[in-house]
């Protein structure tokens, strides 16, 4: 239930200014979704270093390049499910520690096997915090800002990208072991966390979902002053939202069947398409791309640079989108940057010369990471606070078979289909994922989450107070009336 005192909350959080405590959870965000980016992208530059070292084939390569996949699909419904259980903060930092550490172990494999199990671990703190750390952004920052604020910070992605290129062209090609070192890297990041203990606050719309509203007003307070605060558990209120103690029940901890009831199945039906096809594009593009260069005949050392400048395309391409998030509809956003990616692609296909695979391939990473920065924008949006992460972890974790699925079906296919073969699959993919956020997407642009949220039927909120022994909400309300 929403009452005047949360819905009073909720409305100074959405009418503030955006200040510096909203630049800076933006940033702490960005950083983590950077390093999952690198960490993440960096296999596609060391594949080709142990493809002839551990002797594998078309597909043992194909596995290790969905390994970081298979975790991510994993770590997404997890972090989904537990995001909306026990908060968002906790998420993050539980995430950031596995990943790190998995990468760090990753280093010391002897064998494709181990490699591949660590990846796959890996995946799953990367899966967890690419999928809470929108979530948690988009229930900070103020409506008018939203769209660019969340794509902004999925753009962070892009700065992991060229850091993962960087080293693939320094330390993967460069040393004896590169690819070693490059594991230990990619573990420095788990130094943040000392960073983050001391300074991430929890989702006040989520604290107001488990009746802790003073702990929300604390930390909306601190916003309005111009500062972050982590306020101390307080006592928990009955404020018609979520109320884990005082004799009320806990919400349910799987919910993922309201994401196709009261409403939600059209939104979580576009939602999850997207994400498929997004997903199976990129990383059928990025994790194959330097070796399907390398296939064409050019040595390992220019394909790495090919990539590299590939990779810095990402970042227009996520900050144009980001931009055009607040000036157009994000479904209008997502659909010109699908159909770009798809003329990209066609484009690829036919490239003639060495020359215009960079042109192309470049146009293709600047749209497709466009896409992705109006996706992490829009998904959030679509589901109310108790169904937020659940919602989110889930369309990431769908979209993570298309991701897995790319890589084993180009190494399969590659040898029948060819380079022009590959990326005329892309087009159609893309193309088709245009047409249908067009036809089937909402507006979410300039609006609050709950007014958004309330344009689905009605759905019981997890934070209905209810009396341990009686069968009815005491002042239940359905979302979707006034």
């Amino acid at each position: 239930m929403t009452t005047d005192r949360s819905r009073s909350l909720l409305t100074r959080m959405d009418d503030m200014p955006v200040g510096r405590p909203h630049l800076k959870l933006a940033l702490i965000g960005g950083l983590g979704l950077m390093f999952d980016g690198m960490d993440g992208s960096l296999v596609s530059y060391i594949m080709p270093i142990i493809r002839p070292l551990w002797h594998l084939d078309g597909a043992q390569t194909g596995l290790i390049g969905s390994s970081l996949l298979i975790g991510i699909l994993i770590g997404s419904l997890s972090a989904g499910v537990l995001g909306d259980r026990i908060g968002r903060r906790r998420v993050m930092m539980y995430a950031l520690a596995l990943y790190a550490i998995a990468s760090a172990i990753a280093a010391a494999s002897q064998n494709w096997e181990f490699f591949f199990t660590m990846r796959v671990i890996a995946g799953i703190g990367i899966g967890a915090e690419s999928a809470i750390i929108p979530t948690f952004i988009a229930e900070f920052i103020p409506k008018r800002r939203r769209g660019l604020f969340v794509g902004a910070v999925a753009g962070f992605f892009a700065f992991g990208y060229i850091c993962a290129a960087l080293i693939g062209t320094t330390l993967v090609a460069g040393l004896h072991d590169g690819w070693r070192i490059s594991q230990l890297v990619t573990a420095v990041p788990i130094l943040m966390l000392l960073w983050w203990r001391r300074t991430l606050p929890e989702s006040p719309r989520w604290l107001l979902t488990r009746g802790r509203a003073a702990e929300a007003t604390l930390i909306i307070d601190g916003l309005a002053e111009g500062k972050l605060v982590r306020a101390a558990r307080g006592p928990v209120e009955a404020l018609g939202d979520a109320a884990p103690s005082s004799g009320l029940r806990r919400p349910t901890l799987f919910r993922h069947a309201d994401l196709w009831r009261h409403g939600n199945a059209r939104r979580t039906a576009v939602l999850w398409l997207l994400w498929i096809a997004v997903t199976f594009s990129f990383y059928g593009f990025f994790t194959w791309i330097p070796s399907l260069l390398v296939g064409r005949g050019m040595p390992i050392a220019s394909s790495f640079t090919l990539s590299l400048i590939m990779t810095i395309a990402q970042i227009p391409g996520y900050y144009s989108a980001s931009y055009l998030n607040e000036r157009f509809s994000r479904r209008v956003t997502i659909a010109a940057y699908l159909a770009g990616g798809a003329v990209s692609a066609l484009l690829l296909s036919q490239a003639p010369s060495e020359a215009m695979v960079l042109v192309w391939g470049s146009c293709l990473s600047f749209f497709m990471n466009g896409c992705y920065a109006g996706l992490y924008a829009y998904t959030p949006e679509v589901y109310g606070t108790e169904l937020r992460a659940t919602g989110m972890g889930t369309a990431s974790a769908v979209g993570r078979i298309g991701g897995i699925v790319a890589p084993i079906l180009i190494g399969v296919a590659f040898s029948s289909l060819g380079f022009a073969g590959v990326f005329a699959m892309i087009m159609v993919v893309l193309g088709g994922a245009a047409v249908v956020v067009l036809a089937l997407g909402i507006s979410t642009r300039g609006r609050s989450l709950e007014d958004i949220a309330a344009g689905a039927a009605a759905v019981e909120p997890i934070g209905a107070v209810v009396r341990e022994g009686t069968a009815e909400p005491e002042a239940s309300v359905r979302r979707g009336r006034p």
